[in-house]
């Protein structure tokens, strides 16, 4: 079901708010009338209003000086201010103190709809841009799923089938797997796609600060509170709110979670009025949720409201099929200079037997190593760290006495290759021979390069 506009209607004549009410009703408004600003102060502190409609001129403490109080209380909040014709000067001197427009008595409902939808445009606007200021851009971002595997097939079919929902999921899989691009998948797929996705690393903060940052908070709830601060369910409102690592959530944080998801409402720190937020969440782990129930270090009812769809993505050890697919968009990705750079077969075997206890993530950054550190064209087993490309042999290397010279040579080469990051000319500048030598070498020694 979409949400209303949520409206608060302020003007001391009963009437004429009586008929407002009905009408901004019928056009598909949420409307609370009162009747003073002192009401308004009250009534913005039980609950949180998209749009005020504020008439200027009324007994007690008047339109403007209401006007300053709600900024004071919720700047984020839109206000239009209602004028007489005798009171267009404290109309334009409205707007001044944080007013987004106004309109005269008696108001055209066509011209009061219009005026509405751009105040709430821009509270929406305001609100993204929160987003963008607070979060820090993710190296997830500008990803996208790469896969051949039949094991990701499914994985797949249930993100196309879960877009399509409202449906809490709790993705499952090791570090690396690619936890957040599903959750991006999911929200770009999904009619939220038009409005934010946040993602917090529920890990990464203190339980004082990730209680701030989830539902906010305001002036003074705590030291260091020097303004009213919008939290993240707030920012993805209408969108999504991604929990990475939820396994790492404090008991207390669950519980009020908890709430959340299920009232569809939230208070900021140190507020005493309910936000209703119309928030997808999706949530991310590594660990065994079920065995975290157990041992009592996750919440049963929280587990169980989260674990609505389940999306297991398995390691990247099951799934090598998808190592040379991935390491050939990675190359693409992280281009140096537009440099073209190829991997030999043999080094493509060495990445392909690998377990990437990492995943995914441990072979793109490997990868955007390679990119930068080899000068040569092509990337060759030598170029690969030691536990990769299988040698064991080091610059200390002392043969065996049935070694043939052949054999120590080559172990040399190999050695010498790995100590220059596969340098050739650095390398034949080491051995003592001509760039050509050490190519004629590696050829018939059958080293990779």
């Amino acid at each position: 079901m979409k949400n209303k506009q949520k409206l608060l209607f302020v003007d001391d004549d009963e009437t004429f708010s009586k008929v407002m009410k009905k009408e901004l009703s019928r056009m598909g408004y949420s409307v609370i009338c009162v009747g003073s600003g002192e009401a308004a102060i009250e009534a913005l502190k039980k609950r949180n209003f998209d749009v005020i409609i504020l008439d200027i001129k009324m007994p007690g403490i008047g339109g403007l000086n209401t006007l300053k109080s709600v900024k004071e209380t919720d700047p984020e909040v839109e206000v239009i201010m209602l004028t007489g014709r005798a009171t267009i000067e404290s109309a334009v001197e409205s707007m001044k103190m944080g007013a987004y427009d106004y309109i005269t008595k008696p108001c055209r409902l066509n011209e009061l709809d219009i005026l509405l939808k751009k105040a709430y445009e821009k509270r929406l606007l305001s609100k993204e841009n929160v987003s963008l200021r607070r979060l820090a851009t993710s190296r997830e971002q500008n990803k996208t799923m790469i896969s051949r595997s039949n094991k990701m097939k499914p994985v797949f079919n249930l993100i196309n089938k879960v877009a399509a929902t409202d449906s809490t999921v709790l993705i499952q899989g090791e570090s690396g797997t690619g936890k957040e691009l599903v959750a991006r998948d999911i929200h770009q797929k999904s009619k939220r796609n038009r409005h934010p996705f946040v993602a917090v690393n529920c890990a990464a903060l203190q339980e004082t600060l990730l209680e701030s940052e989830l539902f906010g908070h305001v002036k003074g709830a705590f030291t260091g509170a020097h303004e009213n601060r919008m939290g993240l369910f707030e920012v993805a409102d209408r969108g999504t709110l991604f929990l990475d690592e939820v396994g790492d959530l404090p008991i207390s944080i669950q519980a009020k979670l908890l709430r959340v998801m299920e009232s569809g409402e939230i208070r900021r720190l140190g507020d005493s009025k309910s936000i209703f937020i119309d928030t997808r969440i999706i949530t991310a782990t590594n660990k065994d949720l079920a065995s975290e129930v157990k041992r009592g270090a996750f919440r049963e009812d929280f587990f169980f409201r989260i674990n609505i769809v389940h999306v297991y993505l398995p390691p990247l050890r099951e799934r090598k099929e998808d190592i040379p697919l991935l390491i050939e968009h990675f190359l693409q990705t992280h281009k140096i200079n537009l440099s073209e750079k190829k991997v030999c077969p043999d080094a493509m075997e060495c990445m392909t037997k690998y377990n990437w206890p990492g995943n995914i993530r441990e072979l793109e950054n490997l990868m955007e190593n390679l990119m930068i550190i080899v000068d040569d064209e092509k990337i060759g087993v030598c170029n690969l760290p030691e536990g990769i490309r299988g040698y064991s042999g080091t610059i200390d290397y002392t043969p065996d006495a049935d070694a043939s010279l052949s054999d120590i040579e080559k172990e040399h080469i190999i050695n010498t290759l790995a100590k220059m990051n596969g340098n050739k000319t650095r390398v034949a500048e080491t051995l003592g021979i001509s760039i050509k030598t050490l190519y004629n070498k590696l050829k018939s020694y059958k080293i990779p390069y």
